[in-house]
């Protein structure tokens, strides 16, 4: 659950006639991930692609294309390999060609209406001189230069006497002008003072008005063309758009599987590959491969443990990246993807992220409303995305930022940004909770310990127990950095041993516990001093060396650059630590939104309403809404921006690798084809 899944290495070599097959057994295996060979020893080639990979690359295209246009879905799961098979093989490569066509034809016609708009432009600005075009185009003799000019009527004055050695004619806001070579330039010169925009004649016969008239109808022709089509190609994604998924997946299959041979050391006779498996299923692996092969190896991953990459004369390949998280959490990999997957052997705080990002989510929108409508959303955007795995995925993880933002709303008292403690359908289960949590909270541990006198609920965040907020905030990024540096630790003790780990993370450990606890005390003992010894204070000093220490020897910083970075590194994660502040400050800004709405909106509408003022009442509802999809859009965008920064930069920063690879069986992963 916190680390991948366990990888061995496959070493496989065989006669070259059997390089098609053994391919093709890996991708019906599907867990077996081969390395490109580099193809830097002599005598020895990579291989080149099968013959028929270029039949399925041209098909492959023509149905990216035309997937890329239609953007077919899936919501009815699967298609059998057969069907698929019998359907390449069929007549659905026609259908392809027909329907790209289609595309295609579309396509040409909104390129003739851009360019017949330009046209419709021309036409229209030039049409009031009611000059044919070819008078304008076909006098070799003559210069002709039409300009747009809002001075038009100042045209003659500006010409003065060489308007009698030219022909010009003004209509509206043009200016036409027609001169022998010897005038170009004076022409050119008083259209200038005109400030004149030169319009390009545009081509053709006769009178303005009459070719605008046929741009026109032909633009008109175009966008019915445009609409046919579109009603074809609606039409044809819903009955093929399903399959055309499919085909394009089993094409993307037969592309991988054909194209492989790249990937593998070929000689006359021979072929060589490296590849990476699940440990779990290297014996079925075996006993498959076997078959195709002449020289078969499989070795479990073990890593060189005790050094530090930079100062080894090599560096460790490691393997590919497989996650191993529970069902539950699986969607969260899509976050963890973000910033990389983690390297081999470290520890993968995917399953920690699927619970902790809508829990930080939830406590800075904390509203019991929008976390109802943020789960309508998640239920609409399934029902939208189909058979997609993409949008089952993001609407899990959006499913469980409602879920959060409705329960910490509850436990605030909080319903888009009113406070619904006094409300008579909830009234007494408040009262309830009021009584169960106010007596046995107040005045225990929390009070004495950590400062909160206010930690009891209904939790009013931003009214009497803010100050409780802004400790909560604090203690809450301790927790959270601290369980970052045991992982932090814990992935330096696997791969360098336990001094490695000792100075690199667990100075950090000491800094924060012994530099948390001096901070608390002094919060919660009035009569300890800022600066007073004690052994947390102790704790930092002794963790401050023994970073010191680590930079210079570990991280390669050097003594000076020790002495110097560690102080600086010190202060640096109390500005980390202090970040976790604006859980409270956004989400006390959010609500102070939402309240300023019902306010200028809700509030403002009821007076109307019961003074008689309908317009008003009607403007003020419309403010409320108004400042309440505000509200909600600022409510989705803002704290998962915040709730990813703490996660992705503050936490994961003290632990995280992202240099991890893929793992990507050849063949790929089945989604729209059933029995491969």
């Amino acid at each position: 659950m916190l680390s991948a899944v366990e990888m061995s290495r496959l070493t496989m070599a065989g006669s070259r006639k059997d390089l098609d097959e053994a391919l093709r057994v890996c991708a019906d295996l599907g867990n077996v991930h081969i390395t490109a060979y580099s193809g830097n020893t002599d005598g020895i080639e990579i291989g080149t692609p099968h013959p028929d990979a270029d039949n399925v690359s041209v098909m492959l295209s023509k149905v990216r294309s035309a997937n890329s246009v239609l953007n077919c879905s899936n919501k009815e799961g699967p298609v059998g390999s057969k069907s698929v098979k019998s359907a390449v093989s069929g007549k659905f490569p026609e259908q392809i060609d027909a329907i790209s066509e289609i595309i295609s034809s579309k396509s040409d016609a909104e390129a003739e209406i851009l360019r017949l708009q330009e046209r419709v432009a021309i036409l229209t600005t030039i049409a009031p001189l009611n000059i044919p075009l070819e008078l304008m185009t076909e006098i070799s003799s003559v210069d002709v230069y039409l300009g747009e000019t809002s001075k038009a009527g100042k045209a003659f004055s500006v010409f003065g006497e060489l308007k009698n050695r030219v022909e010009m004619h003004v209509a509206d806001k043009v200016v036409a002008v027609a001169c022998q070579g010897k005038d170009a330039a004076e022409v050119q010169m008083a259209m200038g003072e005109l400030g004149a925009k030169p319009i390009q004649i545009p081509s053709g016969k006769g009178k303005p008005s009459a070719l605008l008239t046929k741009a026109l109808s032909d633009i008109a022709k175009s966008e019915k063309l445009i609409s046919d089509s579109e009603s074809k190609m609606q039409a044809w994604a819903q009955s093929n758009g399903r399959m055309l998924l499919a085909v394009q997946e089993h094409l993307e299959r037969e592309n991988e599987i054909l194209t492989g041979h790249t990937l593998c050391a070929t000689s006359a006779h021979a072929y060589a590959l490296d590849a990476w498996l699940p440990t779990a299923d290297a014996d079925h692996v075996r006993s498959v491969l076997s078959k195709v092969s002449s020289h078969l190896k499989i070795e479990k991953f073990v890593e060189d443990h005790g050094h530090h990459d930079h100062d080894d004369h090599h560096e460790t390949e490691y393997p590919p990246v497989e996650y191993d998280t529970l069902a539950v959490t699986r969607h969260a990999s899509a976050l963890t993807n973000l910033v990389g997957r983690p390297k081999y052997g470290s520890i993968d705080p995917t399953s920690m992220l699927a619970f902790t990002f809508p829990i930080f989510y939830g406590l800075i929108l904390g509203d019991a409303g929008y976390g109802l409508v943020i789960m309508l959303l998640a239920l609409f955007l399934k029902s939208k995305m189909g058979h997609d795995p993409l949008g089952a995925v993001g609407a899990r993880i959006l499913m469980n930022m409602g879920i959060a933002t409705f329960i910490v709303g509850v436990l605030t008292a909080e319903a888009f940004g009113f406070v619904i403690e006094d409300w008579s359908p909830f009234a007494a289960f408040y009262d309830a909770l009021y009584n169960a949590t106010h007596h046995s909270l107040t005045g225990t541990v929390f009070e004495e310990w950590f400062g909160l006198s206010h930690t009891y609920l209904p939790f009013h965040r931003a009214g009497g127990a803010l100050q409780d907020y802004i400790l909560l905030s604090i203690y809450l990024g301790c927790a959270h950095l601290l369980v970052g540096f045991i992982i932090g630790f814990i992935n330096v003790f696997r791969a360098h041993g336990p001094v490695a780990a000792f100075f690199e993370k667990g100075s950090w450990l000491l800094i924060l516990i012994g530099g948390s606890a001096h901070i608390l005390r002094f919060i919660t003992d009035e009569s300890y001093g800022t600066f007073e010894g004690s052994v947390w204070s102790m704790m930092v000093i002794v963790g401050v060396i023994c970073l010191i220490y680590g930079l210079a020897v570990y991280e390669g910083f050097g003594w000076l650059g020790g002495i110097i970075m560690g102080p600086i590194e010190t202060f640096g994660l109390l500005a980390n630590t202090l970040s976790y502040l604006r859980i409270m400050a956004v989400g006390v800004a959010g609500v102070k939104i939402a309240e300023i709405g019902n306010e200028m909106g809700f509030h403002a509408m009821a007076d109307a309403v019961s003074s008689g003022d309908i317009i008003t009442a009607i403007l003020c509802f419309v403010i409320w809404i108004g400042v309440q999809v505000f509200a909600l859009a600022l409510g989705l965008l803002s704290p998962s921006i915040h709730a990813v920064r703490l996660h992705f930069v503050e936490w994961m920063g003290k632990f995280y690798d992202g240099s991890g690879q893929e793992f990507s069986p050849i063949g790929g992963r089945p989604l729209h084809v059933e029995g491969h």
